[in-house]
């Protein structure tokens, strides 16, 4: 039998809440309600879950304190923030402190059963058999695990950022287009995806930085290059 997505869900609207747990649970997700971070961080703590639904707004502990304390405790687990702000400047911080997607409020409650379906798509969710191993400079990528290995511990990636660098090493020393990559990964090619695109290139030239051998170069007005010496 395949395991339930069981997730845990950050919003102090009640009524808000309510309806969210109760459509998440009427399609197949066991949902846990928290009223603020705080309650939310405890029950993250104490139970397991396989999905984070979180607003940003939230009295006690805001959404993006919270999402910084899960990422300590699980660097694999898939977040998708809720907020009543269109601000860039709070969606690229979302994605800067580990989000897998953003969805501004106020939202049909389809919309937000297709991004939680996408993002675990990208995610190493139950089921997931296919593997494929990169291996370049000193650096071995396990992309079904989301791991980035050089020697010492490894590096466990998120959802965006192992699809990312997949399409980097499928086009090693080629250059990967920038509008294939937002269409493949965020599904539209907007300018605000290209901004939180750029966010996940610094987040991947940090983690290579280590080899100089292994170099992640912007091609102006085309896209990126992994190049390998």
């Amino acid at each position: 039998m395949e395991k339930k997505i069981k997730i845990l869900l950050a919003e102090d609207d009640k009524n808000l809440g309510n309806i969210l747990k109760n459509y998440l649970e009427a399609k197949g997700y066991p949902t846990v309600l928290s009223e603020d971070g705080k309650i939310a961080l405890e029950n993250f703590k104490r139970e397991n879950f396989d999905f984070c639904v979180l607003d940003i707004m939230m009295p006690v502990m805001d959404g993006f304190t919270l999402a910084t304390k899960i990422r300590k405790l699980d660097q694999e687990i898939p977040i998708l923030f809720l907020s009543a702000k269109a601000m860039q400047e709070d969606k690229l911080h979302g994605f800067e402190v580990g989000a897998d997607d953003y969805l501004t409020k106020p939202f049909s409650m389809e919309e937000l059963l297709v991004r939680i379906k996408a993002i675990l798509r990208r995610s190493n969710t139950p089921g997931s058999s296919d593997v494929s191993l990169f291996k370049f400079g000193s650096f071995s990528f396990d992309y079904n695990r989301q791991l980035l290995s050089s020697g010492g511990e490894p590096q466990k990636l998120t959802s965006k950022e192992a699809e990312l660098l997949k399409l980097l090493c499928e086009n090693m020393n080629n250059v990967l287009d920038r509008t294939i990559a937002l269409n493949k990964i965020w599904f539209d090619d907007s300018y605000f995806n290209a901004r939180s695109m750029d966010v996940y290139i610094t987040k991947l030239r940090k983690y290579l930085k280590d080899d100089p051998k292994v170099e992640l170069i912007n091609v102006h007005g085309v896209g990126f290059k992994l190049v390998v010496d």
